[in-house]
């Protein structure tokens, strides 16, 4: 999964990037309000978390201009001890949770846990299951029943990314960005590769259906199998 984190606080940025590492999150960051929303607004993410206070745009206009794009990213807000208004305000605008600093590690990552289960993104026992498909994060593979697909590791991260977004169109720049990173010289052509690859796999086990491509938009998962 991938999160971004946005936060002018260098150590505390340095140290949430960590914590969320060491859960295999792939993270991003950004230390401004707008650097933060450029990112965001991208939607590629499974999880923000979003400091109010920040240099230019702040955490609150973030979540609004989010929500005015129909951009549902789960967001949970790190406020200071004394804004309730601010908490309000943010819940207000769309955000999912909150946290006070200072703040425990272990709380961060139960708010996360709780925020993305509520999200339907992850169950209880923190797997991702879409219709048949059961993707097993501490495996990096995925099952149809006992059968696994035996992914590769762009294959896998490209099967996440459709089945937290499922009932999704996503485009090839957001794939790309999502599974290359905005800094690769990748072109976009390698997304139709590797979604192909996928698909060979999918039907191996008979569930390619759930794959689907929307001419001149990109791709979508299905939650369920489509009978032709």
């Amino acid at each position: 999964m991938r999160v971004l984190v946005v936060e002018d606080e260098p150590s505390l940025q340095k140290v949430i990037q960590d914590v969320f590492e060491s859960e295999s999150f792939q993270t991003d960051c950004a230390a401004t309000g707008d650097d933060g929303y450029f990112l965001a607004e991208q939607a590629i993410y499974d999880l923000i978390v979003l400091d109010i206070m920040l240099p230019g745009m702040s955490g609150i206009d973030i979540v609004k201009k989010l929500r005015e794009r129909s951009i549902m990213t789960p967001i949970i807000l790190l406020t200071a001890k004394d804004s309730l208004e601010d908490r309000v305000a943010g819940l207000d605008a769309g955000a999912d949770d909150y946290l006070v600093k200072p703040f425990a590690v272990s709380e961060l990552l139960a708010r996360t846990r709780a925020v993305l289960r509520r999200q339907g993104t992850i169950h209880a026992d923190g797997l991702l299951v879409c219709g048949p498909i059961r993707l097993v994060p501490a495996l990096r593979d995925a099952f149809t029943g006992e059968q696994a697909l035996k992914l590769t590791t762009k294959e896998y991260d490209l099967l996440e990314f459709f089945m937290c977004n499922k009932e999704q169109i996503l485009t090839r720049e957001q794939i790309l960005h999502r599974i290359w990173g905005f800094d690769s010289d990748t072109a976009s052509s390698a997304v139709d590769v590797y979604v192909h690859l996928l698909r060979k796999k999918l039907a191996a086990c008979g569930v390619e259906s759930l794959l689907q491509t929307i001419r001149g938009a990109g791709y979508m998962f299905k939650g369920e199998q489509h009978v032709p």
